[in-house]
C-alpha cells in the first residue's frame, strides 16, 4: 500500500516547535544512569554461591550477605572497596589474593524504578560493556547476551519493565577465557599479567563500562556518523549519516533536524521507515549546501594549533514529541599519510607532524580511572608538550578518553586487541563484531589517528583483511592502517632500559623489530623510579632500603628484565655516586630520568626532517605502582622523566648534542620562525662564566626541521687505544686475530663458522673508554655484545644488540675504566663466521681546558624582540657520566615567595624562587612542591609548569601550580623549594 510521506501544515509547524523547544529538555531527562551511587545500589556474589537464580528476581529477595559492587567496575575492585582485601597497592598483597575466589563467574544484582519523567512510548535498559561476557535478565526474563567487552546492549524492556513498582536487574558475567592474547580477545590482556602489572585475581571482569536507562519514541537514533573533507584548508565539506530504526509494528515517519554549533549550521530532512526496519538517512554537502562550511575551526594536535570543535545535536520529530535526541562532538581535519623513504610520516590539514607521545598499557590496572580522571591523565600530556599517545593493545575503552583526547589536541594511536601470539579469538566471528563495534563507537573523535592491528606482530589470517575491510566500510578509510605496531615503515620498538644519553643520538638506536635507524619508534623506554613520597605510599618500611625482592614486587627486578634495573642502579651509583638510603636514592634517580628522558626525545629531533618522523615513550603514565615506564607516577607525582620530556618537546626547542657537540634549534610546529638568537654558555660549579665557551648564532626555525646553529668547542677524543695492542680471540681462520687493529683497512681476522665467537684486546693497563669501532665484512653478526673486564675472566656487558649489520659501526657507552674489551659474538647474519676489518677502542675522560669536574650547558633561544622563546640546562662531566662532584655544592639559601588565589574551581599558586646573588654556588637541581600545612603531605594531582630547575647566581624563577580547589579542603599550603645542594 502507498504511504504518504506528506505532512500536514500543523504537524509541520508542531514539528519544527519541538525541534526547537523540546530537544533540549529531551536530552537531559532522556538518560538515568544506573551506575552505582548512594542512590543505587549494586550486589555482587559468586555464581556457585548462587543456589537458585530465580531466588534473586523476586523484590524481597535479601542480599545482606552479598558485596556492594562497583559498577562501573570489577568484581575484584568492588571486593577491594569493601574492605575484604588488603590494599592491593601496598607491598605483594596483590600477590597473596587466592586467585580461585575470583576467577570465576558472579552475579550482579540491583534494583531501579523507572521514572515518572519517561512518558514516551519505549524504555531501553543500556549497557557499554561487560568484560568479557555476560547474560541479562530483568524481572527473571533473560534479555539477551552481551560477548565482548567493547559490545553495547541497547534492549528494548518496554513490554517487561514494571513503570509502577521496583524493578529487578541481574547480570550474570562470565570470567575471560585464558589465555587472554589472543584466545580470550578481545579483553584486557594485560590483566593476566605483564612486565609492569601483576595478576588481577578476577581478570578485571565485571560490569566494566556504564549502565543507564533511556526512554523514545518509536523512531531511534543509532551510529551517527560525521565525516569531514577539505578540499582546502579555507573550506570544509561535512556529511553527516545515521541510522533511523522504527521499533514499532508498523510504518512510522518523522522528521530529522540537525544542528552545528559554533554556526548554528541547520538542516532538516524527512524520514519514513518500515516496521520493525532500519534506514541510513545521510545530509551531504551536494544536496545541503550549508554543510560546506567556509573559514572552518579545524582540529590541531597539541603544538600545531588549536583543537577546535564542533557540536551537532541530531533530534528526531514524531507527530508533536522528541522520539530520540543524539549529541555529537566532532572536529574538522584531513589525515594524511606518506611512507617516504621507508618511514610512516603522519600530516594533519596538510602539515606534517613530528610525533611525540607516550604508550598507555591501561589507564588503571583495576579499571578504576573513570570519568574526570582522564581529563587529568592526558591533561599531563599535553603539559609534557606530547601529540600522540598509544593505545597499546586497545587496553583503554572508556569514552572519556577519547574526549580528553580531542579536547587537548592528543592524537591516538588505537590498537585492537591481538598481541604477538601466533593463534586466534576462539570465536572470530565474536571478535570481528566488537572491532565493529569499537569503530562505531569512537570514530567521530577527531583525535584517532592510526588504527593498529596488533602489538609487535602480524595477525594470523583472517584477522588482516577482515580489520582493512571493516575500516574502509565503517571508517570510510579515513586514517592510516598498521598491520604490525613495530614493522611497515618503523623502526622497531625497545630497548626499554636506561641508556647512556649520547646513545639515542649515536647511529642508530636498535629497536627489535622494523626498519633500521630513527624513523617512526612506537616504543622506546627506561626505568622511571618515584620520588620518595610516592615509594614509601606502596612500599613497606621494612623493605625501603636496600633493594630486595619486594622492590621486584613492584617490577625493579626480574619482573621487569625488559627495564634493565641493574644498568639503572648502575646509572645512579656511577653517575652521582652510592646512595647512602632509600631517600638518597630517590633523589638521585630523578636526575637520572631527566637525563634520559629528555635525550630519547632529543635523539629523535636531532633527526628531524632527515629520517627521524617520531617517538612514543614507552610508558607515559603509571597504570600500577612501580618504578618502571612512567613520567607522573601512579599518585600523579611528576618525575624527573615528566620533566625531562616536556622540556625535550617543546614546540620551538633549543638542544644540545652530546655525541658531536652540536646546538641545534629544532621547530615542531607549522610556522616558521625568522630571525632568532640562540646563545650557549658554560658555568662552572661556582657559577662561574667561562667566557671562551660562549657562542651565539642568528638563525631561522623553518617547520619540521631542525637547524644546527654552531658547535661547542669541547674537547672530544676518538683516539684509538686499542691500535697495535695485544689482541686475544676464540678462534681465527685468516691468520694472526692481531690483523683486526694494525692500523691496515685491508686485513682482517675471521672468526670459525660458530655463534659464540668473541675478540678482545688487552690496552695493557686500565684506561677510561666509552665506545668502540667496528667495521664489519659481509660475515656479521645478527646479534653481538660489548663486553669489558679488569681479568679477562668476569666480563660486563657495557652494550648489546640484536640487530647487527655489515660495514662499519661505531658504538658509545658510559665510560667505563677497564683493561680489556671483547666483542662477543651471539648470533651470526650468515653462514659464515665473523669477521672484522677493524676493532676499535675509544678513549674517554678528556677535561677541557679551564672546566671544573662537573659543569653547566646553558642554552637560551630568544626571538627578534629578546623574549625567551626556550632554553635548556644541562649538566656535563669532564668524565662525562661522573656528576659526583655535584655532591660538593654548598647549600643555598633561596629566597621563596608566593602568592594563592582561588577561581573556577582551581586553587593558583604562584610563586617566586631566587637564588640569591650573593650565593656561593648554583642552585642545582630545585623541587618546588605544594603541601598542606598541616600534614607535609603532597597536593595532587597538580599541573606545574616548571620543576628540578637550576638557577644561577642573582637568576629567578616563576614557577605556577594549579590543583583542584577541592583537593586542599580546609587545609592551607605550605610551600617548599628543595634543590640538590641543600640534601640531607
Amino acid at each position: 500500500m502507498f504511504k504518504s510521506y506528506i505532512f500536514s501544515l500543523k504537524a509541520l509547524i508542531v514539528a519544527f516547535v519541538v525541534l526547537l523547544q523540546g530537544a533540549k529538555s529531551f536530552a537531559q531527562s532522556n538518560i538515568v544512569y544506573l551506575n552505582s551511587s548512594a542512590s543505587q545500589v549494586w550486589k555482587v556474589k559468586p555464581q556457585v554461591d548462587v543456589n537458585n537464580p530465580t531466588d534473586i528476581t523476586q523484590a524481597n529477595y535479601n542480599t545482606a550477605n552479598w558485596v556492594n559492587a562497583i559498577v562501573p567496575g570489577t568484581v575484584f575492585a568492588s571486593y577491594v572497596a569493601a574492605g575484604l582485601e588488603n590494599d592491593p597497592n601496598f607491598g605483594d598483597n596483590i600477590y597473596k589474593v587466592d586467585r580461585a575466589k575470583y576467577d570465576r563467574s558472579f552475579w550482579y544484582r540491583t534494583e531501579f524504578n523507572v521514572p515518572a519523567s519517561y512518558t514516551q512510548k519505549n524504555v531501553w535498559l543500556n549497557f557499554k560493556g561487560v568484560n568479557r561476557k555476560a547474560d541479562i535478565y530483568l524481572n527473571g526474563n533473560k534479555l539477551g547476551t552481551l560477548d565482548g567487552f567493547m559490545q553495547r546492549g541497547q534492549i528494548d524492556i518496554t513490554g517487561l519493565v514494571n513503570r509502577k513498582a521496583k524493578n529487578i536487574l541481574t547480570v550474570l558475567v562470565y570470567i575471560p577465557k585464558q589465555p587472554l592474547a589472543n584466545v580470550g580477545s578481545p579483553n584486557y590482556v594485560s590483566s593476566a599479567s605483564w612486565d609492569w602489572m601483576p595478576y588481577v585475581p578476577g581478570l578485571n571482569s565485571g560490569i566494566t563500562d556504564k549502565v543507564y536507562l533511556s526512554n523514545t519514541g518509536d523512531l531511534t537514533i543509532q551510529d551517527p556518523w560525521i565525516q569531514t573533507k577539505l578540499p582546502t584548508n579555507a573550506r570544509a565539506d561535512v556529511s553527516v549519516a545515521l541510522e533511523v530504526k522504527n521499533n514499532s509494528s508498523s510504518g512510522q515517519q518523522g522528521y530529522i533536524k540537525g544542528v552545528i554549533n559554533p554556526g548554528n549550521i541547520e538542516f532538516t530532512k524527512k524520514v519514513y521507515v518500515d516496521a520493525n526496519a532500519t534506514t541510513t538517512v545521510k545530509f551531504d554537502p551536494k544536496n545541503f549546501e550549508q554543510l560546506m562550511i567556509n573559514r572552518p575551526k579545524l582540529w590541531w594536535p597539541n603544538g600545531y594549533g588549536d583543537p577546535n570543535l564542533y557540536d551537532c545535536k541530531l533530534s528526531l520529530v514524531m507527530g508533536d514529541e522528541v522520539s530520540d535526541v543524539q549529541n555529537i562532538k566532532f572536529g574538522i581535519k584531513r589525515y594524511s599519510y606518506d611512507t617516504v623513504g621507508h618511514v610512516l610520516h603522519v600530516a594533519i590539514n596538510g602539515t606534517r607532524v613530528f610525533i611525540k607521545g607516550g604508550d598507555w598499557g591501561m589507564a588503571e590496572y583495576l579499571l578504576r580511572c573513570r570519568g574526570n580522571e582522564y581529563d587529568t591523565k592526558v591533561r599531563l600530556h599535553k603539559e609534557m608538550n606530547f601529540n600522540m599517545i598509544r593505545n597499546w593493545v586497545g587496553s583503554t575503552t572508556d569514552e572519556e578518553f577519547y574526549d580528553a583526547c580531542d579536547k587537548y589536541g592528543i592524537m591516538v594511536w588505537d590498537d585492537f586487541w591481538l598481541n604477538a601470539n601466533p593463534n586466534l579469538p576462539a570465536d572470530l566471528n565474536v571478535f570481528n563484531a566488537n572491532v565493529i563495534e569499537k569503530i562505531k563507537r569512537f570514530r567521530n573523535h577527531p583525535a584517532i589517528a592510526v588504527w593498529c592491528a596488533e602489538n609487535e606482530g602480524w595477525s594470523e589470517a583472517p584477522i588482516n583483511g577482515w580489520l582493512k575491510e571493516n575500516l574502509a566500510t565503517f571508517d570510510g578509510g579515513d586514517r592510516w592502517y598498521q598491520p604490525n605496531s613495530h614493522a611497515e615503515n618503523l623502526t622497531g620498538s625497545g630497548p626499554w632500559d636506561s641508556r647512556d644519553p649520547r646513545y639515542y643520538f649515536t647511529a642508530y638506536p636498535v629497536g627489535s623489530g622494523g626498519n633500521i635507524g630513527w624513523g617512526l619508534r612506537t616504543e622506546l623506554g627506561t626505568a622511571v623510579f618515584t620520588n620518595f613520597e610516592s615509594f614509601k605510599k606502596f612500599m613497606p618500611k621494612e623493605n625501603w632500603w636496600p633493594r630486595n625482592q619486594m622492590w621486584n614486587q613492584h617490577f625493579f627486578g626480574e619482573l621487569a628484565f625488559n627495564a634493565g634495573p641493574d644498568n639503572y642502579d648502575r646509572s645512579i651509583t656511577v653517575g652521582y655516586g652510592a646512595p647512602t638510603g632509600i631517600e638518597d636514592y630517590c633523589r638521585k634517580a630523578q636526575f637520572v630520568n631527566i637525563e634520559t628522558n629528555k635525550a630519547m626525545f632529543e635523539g629523535w629531533q636531532d633527526h628531524i626532517g632527515e629520517d627521524a618522523s617520531g617517538l612514543m615513550t614507552w610508558m607515559s603514565q603509571s597504570a600500577y605502582p612501580s618504578m618502571v615506564w612512567q613520567t607522573y607516577d601512579y599518585y600523579y607525582d611528576l618525575t624527573g622523566a615528566f620533566w625531562g620530556a616536556k622540556k625535550a618537546c617543546e614546540p620551538i626547542h633549543i638542544q644540545w648534542n652530546p655525541v658531536n657537540n652540536a646546538v641545534k634549534v629544532v621547530n615542531t610546529t607549522r610556522a616558521d620562525m625568522e630571525g632568532l638568537t640562540a646563545q650557549a654558555e658554560i658555568y662552572n660549579l661556582d657559577g662561574q662564566l667561562v667566557k671562551r665557551y660562549n657562542q651565539t648564532q642568528v638563525v631561522d626555525a623553518l617547520s619540521n626541521s631542525a637547524v644546527e646553529c654552531f658547535r661547542l668547542n669541547l674537547s672530544e677524543s676518538k683516539a684509538n687505544l686499542a691500535l697495535n695492542k695485544f689482541v686475544y680471540a676464540s678462534s681465527s681462520t685468516n691468520g694472526d686475530p692481531s690483523l683486526v687493529n694494525d692500523g691496515n683497512n685491508n686485513t682482517r681476522w675471521a672468526s670459525n663458522y660458530n655463534d659464540n665467537e668473541w675478540i678482545y684486546v688487552d690496552l695493557g693497563k686500565e684506561q677510561v673508554v666509552n665506545g668502540v669501532g667496528l667495521n664489519w665484512e659481509d660475515a656479521y653478526p645478527k646479534s653481538f655484545k660489548i663486553q669489558v673486564s679488569d681479568d679477562a675472566k668476569n666480563w660486563r656487558d657495557v652494550y648489546s644488540t640484536n640487530d647487527g649489520r655489515a660495514g662499519q659501526q661505531q658504538v658509545s657507552f658510559t665510560e667505563a675504566t677497564v683493561r680489556y674489551v671483547r666483542m662477543l659474538g651471539v648470533e651470526r647474519a650468515t653462514s659464515w663466521g665473523y669477521s672484522l676489518w677493524n676493532f676499535e677502542v675509544y678513549q674517554g675522560d678528556v677535561a677541557s681546558e679551564g672546566l671544573s669536574d662537573v659543569h653547566f650547558i646553558k642554552l637560551k633561544l630568544t626571538d627578534k624582540t629578546g623574549k625567551l622563546v626556550s632554553d635548556n640546562f644541562y649538566w656535563r662531566g669532564n668524565k662525562r657520566k661522573d656528576y659526583t662532584a655535584l655532591n660538593t655544592l654548598p647549600k643555598v639559601d633561596l629566597k621563596v615567595s608566593y602568592k594563592t588565589t582561588r577561581a573556577d574551581g582551581k586553587y593558583l599558586v604562584t610563586a617566586q624562587v631566587t637564588n640569591p646573588a650573593s650565593s656561593k654556588a648554583v642552585a642545582f637541581g630545585i623541587r618546588v612542591q605544594a603541601l598542606r600545612a598541616s600534614t607535609d603531605e603532597q597536593v595532587l594531582p597538580a599541573i606545574v609548569n616548571d620543576n628540578y630547575f637550576s638557577l644561577l647566581q642573582g637568576e629567578t624563577k616563576i614557577v605556577k601550580i594549579e590543583f583542584a580547589d577541592d583537593a586542599l579542603g580546609n587545609d592551607t599550603i605550605k610551600l617548599v623549594a628543595d634543590p640538590y645542594n641543600n640534601r640531607k
